[in-house]
């Protein structure tokens, strides 16, 4: 089993707070952020920043389907760590200043991978869907932000 990891980012012209605000915000503005590979999203606890737990399912390809069910922390300043309780996933956002009135995202996503040729193909190619993924969501929340 070896790890696999996507990473994907962004830099918004509004400030970290703001930024970080509307990614805290999962009863509101993360189910506007959520391309048509997210569905059954529900927020079950919380819904804002630490302590919120969030249900959804993951269409991560044509045949794979995650059911995921998230625990949201907050380890440090700005930024959110979701875990996912039905799988070694692990998604952390981490905002920060990226110059004057301008954010940036770093969205980094992991987990134990198969072992194996399986292992190979998903350590190649899955973080590459998980990057077109968080890369439709980071590309929504520039609308967000914007708003304000």
């Amino acid at each position: 089993m070896g790890k696999v990891q996507a990473i994907t980012e962004r830099v918004y012209q509004a400030s970290p707070e703001r930024v970080y605000e509307a990614l805290a915000d999962y009863t509101t503005v993360r189910p506007r952020l959520l391309p048509a590979q997210y569905s059954e999203y529900e927020v079950r606890a919380g819904g804002t920043g630490a302590g919120t737990q969030v249900h959804w399912k993951l269409q991560a390809t044509e045949k794979r389907v995650r059911d995921c069910l998230f625990t949201v922390t907050e380890p440090g300043s700005l930024t959110l760590v979701e875990t996912d309780a039905n799988s070694s996933m692990v998604i952390t956002w981490k905002v920060s200043a990226a110059g004057p009135g301008a954010a940036r995202v770093v969205v980094e996503a992991g987990w134990q991978g198969a072992g194996g040729i399986g292992g190979f193909f998903e350590r190649t190619f899955a973080p590459k869907g998980l990057n077109r993924i968080h890369g439709a969501v980071l590309d929504r929340l520039a609308d967000e932000v914007a708003r304000a």
